[in-house]
């Protein structure tokens, strides 16, 4: 299965100067997968370490993070000697054993010939109360679940994913019927490693749906098991009413759909948790369109969404005929599958910065503001070719930027002010966008 997050692997494994490398992201999304096969293909040796429920491991950090007597007892355990330029060592689930993350200081000070890469769920790293942890002494690299194009590679549809790299829209639109059936199914399936695995083995929806369903069980089981266990009911609440807010016209999110007369201080610490450990995706209001859109950031404005398209489709138990069919059902939820969708391929993006933006009275919005730290970007997104775009009209009238984009199910056609791309190619926005300015 091939995962962009690959390259990125690559290149850090060519720094001179590198240092350990901690790849965050949330339960289930591939990490494991990505450390090992990149040791098996990159290096000659690869030493795999998981913290959980080990006691050796665990005993070995806790005595003391002298990096010598580390190594020495990594060696013990592996039951060979690691030679530094032929050898990965991975850490996964690091989270258990604060100290292991604690050390990662001492490796890059005192020991920086060791190749390390560690993985954690986010579940624990980041509020772990105990945890010293090794500011300015690693590098982080996202991981997300498959995007589209990921997806298509999986599927073998190796030719439609070139054909969008060479920006050849002119081919592309020709076989849109094919793009558009494989959104589809992406809407239904999405990106969690295992479930795409199980489509491209057995292409049987049933059995992608069981496989979502068992992701979600075992995130609620990390809910009780990882988080204070006063706050658990409300992460359940807040992670249980994201399908009904996403379904609204105005998607911002409103504490009152939780349970009448929630506040937001009273789900707080829950969101904070849920967003810590990658499972949702904060974007929030921009009150002004301007470089940098951090500056102009609303904290108390911001809509919600989920770690993957195919577990929201799970949650609202869309069935595959309803999609693919597309029938009334289907229609009154796509804006919700479709708006997710976007936003997570966005997300694979890291030289984007995500928000939305509406003027003072909600009047109007724009359902995304990019910022690539050259310009200011709108994006509208239209589930089906619908392209009345009153709101972006009266944005780029208004606020006069390089360009505007609206991505629907229309074909690709570029305007003095505006480029329509369709959503089988959100993909390609940053290489439309920057070829414009």
């Amino acid at each position: 299965m091939y995962r962009t997050a690959m390259k990125a692997l690559y290149q850090w494994k060519a720094k001179p100067a590198r240092k350990p490398l901690i790849i965050r992201g949330a339960r289930q999304v591939g990490k494991t997968w990505l450390m090992k096969q990149f040791g098996k293909d990159a290096f000659e040796h690869c030493v795999y370490i998981s913290f959980d429920n080990n006691r050796v491991m665990k005993e070995l950090f806790d005595t003391d993070l002298d990096v010598t007597r580390l190594i020495t007892g990594i060696e013990l355990y592996a039951g060979h000697k690691i030679d530094p330029p032929a050898t990965l060592i991975i850490f996964d689930e690091i989270q258990e054993v604060p100290q292991a993350l604690t050390s990662l200081k001492y490796f890059n000070e005192n020991a920086p010939q060791y190749q390390i890469i560690c993985a954690g769920s986010l579940l624990g790293v980041a509020l772990h109360p105990e945890t010293s942890f090794p500011v300015g002494k690693v590098e982080f690299l996202d991981l997300f679940p498959l995007s589209f194009t990921e997806f298509m590679q999986a599927l073998g549809k190796e030719q439609f994913v070139s054909l969008l790299g060479q920006d050849n829209y002119a081919m592309a639109t020709t076989f849109k019927q094919e793009y558009i059936d494989l959104l589809k199914h992406y809407y239904y399936v999405g990106g969690m490693p295992e479930a795409v695995l199980t489509f491209c083995e057995r292409h049987d929806f049933n059995e992608v749906r069981k496989v979502q369903e068992h992701i979600l069980a075992a995130y609620e089981q990390d809910f009780s098991k990882h988080a204070p266990h006063e706050i658990v009911p409300r992460i359940r609440m807040l992670w249980n009413s994201i399908p009904a807010q996403l379904t609204k016209e105005n998607k911002k999110f409103i504490y009152g759909l939780i349970k009448e007369g929630a506040r937001a201080r009273e789900y707080e610490y829950a969101l904070m948790w849920l967003n810590d450990c990658g499972l949702v995706h904060k974007v929030h209001r921009a009150a002004a369109p301007s470089l940098p859109l951090k500056a102009y950031e609303d904290l108390k404005a911001f809509k919600l969404f989920l770690v993957d398209v195919g577990l929201l489709s799970c949650m609202t138990r869309l069935r595959q005929n309803v999609l693919l069919d597309g029938n009334a059902l289907f229609k009154e939820f796509k804006g919700a599958l479709t708006e997710q969708y976007v936003l997570q391929q966005l997300k694979t993006m890291s030289a984007i910065d995500v928000y939305y933006w509406s003027n003072e009275r909600n009047t109007s919005e724009i359902d995304f503001l990019l910022d690539t730290g050259e310009d200011i970007i709108p994006l509208e997104v239209k589930a089906e070719v619908n392209l009345q775009s009153k709101s972006l009209k009266a944005f780029a009238d208004k606020y006069r930027p390089t360009m505007s984009v609206r991505c629907s199910m229309s074909d690709y056609k570029r305007e003095d002010w505006l480029l329509n791309l369709p959503l089988y190619a959100i993909g390609n926005i940053s290489s439309c966008t920057s070829a414009t300015t």
